[in-house]
């Protein structure tokens, strides 16, 4: 049986201790040791009891309907919007000493999954409000086993991935009087399961019975008890740019809508601030939820992984970072191409554990999103917009005997929490006269009220879609001129005029400043930023005030900020002359939201040299001022009008167009006519700034011929920028600057007729004041000289100073050197001496060793002589000895015959040759003879046995011979082994090894 997931997708994988429960007033103690005897905690293998109040207790909760309604802890609310899963496995529970330990709770999990011998099977009911209960149900018959209050509930965690308890979860509760605390442990046979048991508990958490009763009625009057806190909500969503690292989509000024590229890796983050009454401390978050749709059920959202969560670096903010992997199928909707001109909702949900609130709270964002093709051309996102809500929670401050833990703190409880767009729907529905009139559109974030404030430089948003036949004709054209970058294309300049794609500036910026090949360049802006710059402290003050409207540099020491101080610090270095001047930080902060600052200071710079607008700030703004003469004469001839009344006021070019002439309009105009005014600054040259200046006065002429000189300069500072906000505004400007026809024979012969007239004004100059002036011109460069060699005899100093050290380490180094190197040849030395004598008594025992050899060679030879001679004396006795014996065996057969054949012998003799017992007595006559003739034969049988008994010894004493002569030849052989193997062979070898070593490292 599968468990039962109540309608509820599948949660995401979640990391153990992710779903903190509410804290309570239980002193924490160390996870791993007994507070009263120090010793590790014992675990204890129990099944859940209850005592008799409990199981009552339990049982009324279980039937519903039968307990109070006061909703206390001690009368749990019917389970009606419980969710069930089977397929669990109890492990025992286990007492803890710090509930909310991660370490310990996945300590004693371990323990409990290694010793359990009996498991339990059981089904395990969650509540989902936080009044209700938990319960373990028997199986079979659903008979309630045991059950614990959600307010009781402590912690909840499951076992880490790839470890054995990673189908396994568990959670802490404080167990009777809240003194003795209890880990319960179960394992899921459907290890995806786990996540959506955790969900589920986080679920009971967030909500309460009694406020999804209000939630269907009109919000809760605010009451004297209750207070209000404002947050304001900021959700980013960054995807993998395919350089390793995360950048923020760009959101449409127009739709609102987030702009997402299918198939990409993106990250959730959500900053959270406090804007009125008390703060309240963010103790964690233990949610971070994501669904496609809007209006979604809590069953549906999704987990998401959280990487990071945190205060900010100023402390205002509470950043949460997720991760989202939109390949998943949960968000498979928002991973799948959306329709041109139509777009989709995402809602997204944190969920807070706040430490003054006796409950989690929920922040739910619902956004537009769009998904394009993975294959979109890549833009530098710095025009980045969040999705921004302002949420309104009221609480009210709960007296002692309505906690559920004892404490001595105030703690708050949710009265209600309503967003700013739930806020304004609400009060729609109310107003019956407003609903019949149409609900107005709410204002966009960046149109503001007319009012006395300029416009704010870095104000507004420029749109990255662009026509596809747009795209398609550009493509064409960037292919075309990438083989010949040293011509444009014909139909360049028409195309520039229309202004250039978004997506597309960055490429062909540099294309058209001729920063296509600047590898040396780049490696010269890294060595710049290392060194540094005299004007360090106006440009940190001027880096501030740079586009304070746009995301990429509001923050003061963020990413855009610090890139942009390195450029302008680069240049500073780059260019002595003139140095960093007020201006260049908006050109510069133009140019970094196309191209990384490498490139964008290498475009910098060539609009400074190349372009002329370094010329500008040179010879005390002597060509600004020329610039100032020729706008003047263009108004006289295309605007006389205006031209007459501003001599009539006393209004001066140099105190209206000074910023336009010095930033390039950069500086208080919107983006979208900022960006294309550079386009064409890069395609045409400078002299484009006095048709776009033309283009303002003429387009402004009805209303500024009705100011005076105050009334003038204000509507130069105020309504002139805020009038472009609207594209289609600049859009008719640019195309009325592009249509006007400014030669350059025209501005050349203004410029001839300011250097007449400023000729014709030196030359009436009283004398005294021109030498004063050229005086002060001269001390001016004078001075800027003596800096000049000041820094050199700076640098030189500084220098001297440093080879002096690198010569003084050289000449240690080389001294140290020349001690090794003598080491070295009393080393070699002393190895030669040491060869030399080896040699020689290498060579000494050499002759030894022949000596001992020719001496064991003779005695070789010798030993073999003598062996030969032994063998030889051996063999002859052996030949002499058969001889004998044959001869003895031919008289003893001899003897024999004579005996057999006498009769008086053979009678005294048997056949074994043995004398015979007479058996008669002989007889008298012939007693005599016999005897004699027996004494003969004794005696030559004596001297028969003697003979024999001779040639026996002398036998035995060849043989022994023989033995003493192999024995001998033995020792020999020995010996002549071992002299093979005497140490004289040992030694030499070993020499001769030594010494053919020591010959190799000597070479």
């Amino acid at each position: 049986m599968e468990p039962s997931l109540a309608d509820a997708r599948p949660a995401a994988l979640v990391n153990a201790g992710d779903l903190a429960l509410p804290p309570t007033t239980a002193s924490p103690v160390a996870p791993d040791t007994d507070p009263l005897s120090g010793q590790p905690p014992k675990v204890e293998m129990v099944l859940p009891v209850q005592t008799a109040q409990e199981s009552e207790l339990n049982e009324r909760s279980y039937r519903g309907g039968e307990s109070s309604s006061d909703g206390s802890p001690g009368s749990p609310i019917p389970d009606d919007d419980s969710v069930v899963f089977s397929q669990l496995t109890y492990l025992g529970c286990a007492s803890v000493n710090a509930p909310r330990s991660e370490g310990e709770a996945l300590r004693m999990m371990s323990i409990l999954r290694g010793q359990c011998q009996l498991p339990l099977d059981v089904t395990l009911s969650v509540p989902g409000v936080s009044e209700g209960t938990v319960r373990l149900l028997d199986p079979n018959n659903s008979t309630e086993i045991a059950n614990y209050p959600i307010y009781k509930i402590l912690f909840c965690v499951r076992g880490h991935d790839g470890t054995p308890e990673s189908d396994c979860f568990a959670f802490t509760e404080s167990h009777y009087n809240a003194e003795i605390f209890r880990i319960h442990v179960f394992r899921c046979q459907i290890q995806e399961a786990v996540s959506r048991i955790l969900y589920s508990f986080a679920t009971a958490f967030r909500r309460s019975a009694k406020k999804a009763a209000v939630a269907c009625q009109q919000s809760a009057p605010l009451t004297p008890d209750s207070d209000l806190f404002i947050f304001t909500v900021s959700l980013e969503i960054k995807e993998d740019d395919g350089k390793g690292t995360f950048s923020a989509v760009a959101k449409d000024k127009d739709k609102q809508t987030f702009k997402l590229r299918a198939g990409m890796d993106k990250k959730i983050v959500i900053y959270i601030q406090q804007t009125s009454n008390k703060e309240l401390a963010i103790e964690r978050c233990f949610g971070l939820l994501l669904s496609p749709g809007k209006n979604v059920k809590n069953s549906d959202m999704h987990l998401l992984d959280l990487e990071s969560m945190g205060k900010s670096s100023d402390g205002k903010s509470y950043i949460i970072t997720g991760s989202w992997t939109p390949s998943t199928p949960q968000f498979q909707a928002v991973n799948e191409e959306t329709p041109k001109d139509k777009f989709m909702y995402m809602t997204t949900a944190v969920d807070l554990v706040i430490t003054e609130v006796e409950e989690p709270v929920r922040f739910l964002l619902e956004t537009r999103v769009r998904v394009c093709s993975p294959n979109d051309r890549l833009f530098w996102p710095f025009s980045k917009r969040s999705h921004t809500e302002t949420f309104y929670l009221k609480l009210r401050q709960m007296e002692r005997k309505e906690r559920k833990s004892p404490s001595s703190d105030t703690l708050y409880e949710v009265v209600s929490l309503e967003s700013e767009t739930e806020r304004a729907k609400r009060k729609t529905t109310a107003s019956p006269g407003i609903l019949s009139g149409g609900v107005p559109s709410p204002p966009e974030d960046d149109e503001e009220e007319d009012n006395d404030e300029p416009l704010l430089s870095g104000s507004g948003d420029v749109s990255k879609e662009c026509a596809e036949k747009i795209l398609e004709t550009w493509g064409d054209l960037l292919s075309k001129w990438h083989m010949n970058l040293c011509v444009r294309p014909r139909q360049l300049p028409t195309l520039v005029r229309s202004g250039i794609p978004e997506a597309l500036r960055g490429e062909v910026w540099q294309l058209l400043s001729g920063c296509h090949n600047n590898d040396h360049q780049v490696e010269e802006y890294r060595t710049l930023i290392t060194k540094e710059s005299p004007q360090d402290s106006a440009i940190t003050r001027d880096i501030n005030r740079t586009f304070p409207a746009h995301d990429y540099f509001k923050d003061t020491g963020g990413d855009g900020q610090d890139s942009l101080y390195k450029i302008c610090k680069a240049y500073s270095v780059y260019d002595e002359e003139i140095g960093y001047c007020q201006g260049q930080s908006f050109l510069a902060a133009v140019l970094l939201l196309h191209m990384p600052e490498e490139q964008a200071f290498s475009v910098l710079v060539k609009i400074m040299f190349d372009y002329g607008l370094r010329d500008l700030f040179k010879q005390n703004f002597e060509d600004l001022h020329c610039k100032f003469f020729q706008l003047e004469r263009l108004m006289q001839e295309c605007i006389p009008d205006l031209y007459n009344h501003f001599l009539n006021v006393g209004l001066e070019a140099h105190m209206y167009a000074s910023q336009w002439f010095l930033t390039l309009f950069t500086a208080k105009f919107p983006l979208y006519m900022v960006f294309h005014i550079i386009d064409l600054l890069l395609c045409e040259g400078i002299s484009v700034i006095f048709n776009v200046a033309l283009a303002l006065l003429k387009t402004s002429k009805d209303d500024l011929i009705q100011t005076d000189f105050e009334g003038a300069l204000k509507f130069f500072r105020v309504p002139v920028p805020k009038r472009y906000r609207s594209e289609e505004n600049a859009k008719k400007l640019m195309e009325l600057a592009c249509s006007m026809k400014i030669s350059q024979k025209k501005l050349k012969k203004f410029e001839k007729e300011y250097n007449t007239i400023r000729e014709q004004q030196e030359q009436q100059e009283a004398p005294i004041e021109r030498y004063e002036r050229e005086n002060r011109r001269l001390q001016e460069a004078n001075m800027r000289l003596e800096q000049e060699n000041d820094d050199l005899a700076h640098e030189l100093v500084s220098s001297k100073i440093a080879l002096r050290k690198d010569l003084d380490n050289a000449e240690e180094k080389a001294d140290a050197l020349n001690k090794e190197l003598l080491l070295t040849k009393q080393k070699l030395v002393d190895s030669e001496d040491e060869k030399r004598r080896l040699e020689e008594e290498s060579a000494q025992l050499k002759e030894m060793c022949r000596r001992e050899l020719d001496k064991s060679e003779s005695e070789i030879k010798k030993n073999g002589s003598i062996i030969g001679e032994y063998k030889q004396i051996c063999s002859q006795l052996s030949d002499r000895l058969e001889k004998q014996q044959a001869a003895n065996r031919g008289e003893l057969e001899k003897i024999r015959a004579k005996v057999e054949g006498c009769d008086k012998c053979s009678a005294l003799f048997n056949k074994e040759g043995r004398v015979r017992v007479a058996a008669t007595a002989a007889p008298p006559g012939g007693g005599e003879e016999t005897d004699e003739e027996k004494e003969g034969l004794k005696n030559q049988l004596r001297e028969m046995e003697l003979e024999l008994a001779q040639t026996k010894l002398q036998l035995v004493e060849a043989e022994c011979k023989i033995q003493d002569l192999e024995h001998h030849l033995g020792l020999a052989l020995n010996e002549v082994q071992a002299a093979k193997k005497t140490w004289f062979n040992r030694t030499l070898s070993s020499i001769k090894t030594v010494t053919g070593t020591q010959g190799k490292e000597t070479t």
